[in-house]
């Protein structure tokens, strides 16, 4: 049963070519995953997801879901594939070219303004996972969101959830979206050369990211939301982000598929709970390390308070992407959203029994 809601740029120059919002999903359809695994074992129902960057932490139930075997136990041939930003996993969705997107929820919100219809099936996180870091050239005049002006400002992609978070960031503490300059720099090894180089001042990232440049010392965190805690401090509430969202007709008729999904992710959710980081970073493909075992156990145990451990989207969490969304984005300002349609319970309240 489906659960009503209660209540109801600039590119860095020769780092990173993203393709935005309306660029061709055919590429992004076509991109291998990062890691072994990313293949199921060519039996069962086939279904293809793709993942704004599969060796995210913040992304991390998609790839440890197929390699506990999870997917396959349920009738599943799952192939993850990865592209560096949820901007583009949510392209590959809406253009057909694969069944799920794992993604930020923001994006069903925003998608709902334009026309489309897209839910959340399982919610994997309560907080963003995200941290603001600042370079240690900028950290001397840079301390806070109200320092955000004049700054070049790192996100993955535009149009991607920390363009979302940064642009709130800003005008919540008095600095106009023109004010600043957003710089696409992906995340991993772009990310860190774009700190490193002064392409960007400051940027929004997630782990392993982060845990490698606090580890070569490249700069510093300004603000933490890796935790609930961090996610009321920035936001005033839960920030429901990775998630696993589809598009609503599809679910609608493929809901045993759609159950088969769930029930797989809903185990890995319980699994992490019960789990040590370095339980979990074992299980993970050894390329995601990076060379660094130690560093990379580090990093899932940062992030781990994110998760949640039953796949249910937290209350008020809606409420608060939308008045999040609405601090800056017109589309959404001024048009109402049915946050009502923009999520459902109905697979994980069964997976749960």
């Amino acid at each position: 049963m489906r659960k009503s809601a209660r209540y109801t740029t600039l590119a860095a120059a020769g780092l990173l070519a993203l393709s935005s919002l309306t660029a061709c999903a055919n590429d992004a359809a076509s991109t291998a995953s990062a890691g072994s695994g990313s293949k199921g074992d060519g039996k069962g129902t086939k279904v293809k997801i793709m993942v704004g960057g599969l060796d995210k932490v913040i992304y991390l139930p998609a790839m440890l879901t197929q390699r506990l075997g999870y997917f396959d136990a349920e009738g599943l041939d799952v192939e993850l594939l990865s592209e560096p930003a949820g901007v583009q996993a949510e392209t590959a969705l809406v253009s057909g070219q694969v069944q799920g997107a794992v993604g930020f929820y923001d994006h069903t919100l925003d998608l709902q303004t334009k026309g489309k219809a897209v839910e959340s099936v399982v919610q994997f996180s309560q907080a963003p996972g995200e941290v603001e870091i600042v370079s240690n050239k900028a950290a001397g005049d840079l301390s806070s969101p109200k320092d955000f002006k004049g700054k070049k400002l790192g996100i993955t992609s535009l149009g991607s959830s920390t363009d979302f978070l940064t642009k709130y960031l800003a005008v919540k503490n008095g600095v106009k979206i023109n004010e600043f300059s957003p710089v696409a720099v992906g995340a991993g090894p772009t990310f860190i050369a774009a700190l490193q180089q002064g392409s960007i001042d400051a940027g929004m990232t997630t782990d392993p990211t982060v845990a490698n440049v606090l580890d070569k010392k490249l700069g510093k965190i300004l603000l933490d939301m890796r935790t609930p805690e961090g996610s009321q401090k920035a936001f005033g509430g839960p920030y429901p982000s990775s998630s696993l969202y589809m598009q609503t007709d599809w679910v609608n008729s493929h809901k045993d598929t759609v159950q088969k999904l769930a029930n797989a992710f809903v185990k890995t959710l319980k699994w992490m709970s019960t789990h040590s980081a370095d339980d979990i970073a074992a299980k993970m493909p050894a390329d995601y390390s990076q060379g660094d075992k130690a560093l990379y156990a580090e990093a899932i145990k940062s992030s781990l308070p994110m998760f949640t451990k039953d796949g249910v989207m937290p209350a008020d969490g809606p409420e608060t992407v939308e008045k999040v969304l609405k601090a800056f984005n017109p589309s959404i300002k001024n048009t109402e959203v049915d946050l009502s349609k923009t999520f459902t319970t109905e697979f994980v309240e069964k997976a749960a029994k």
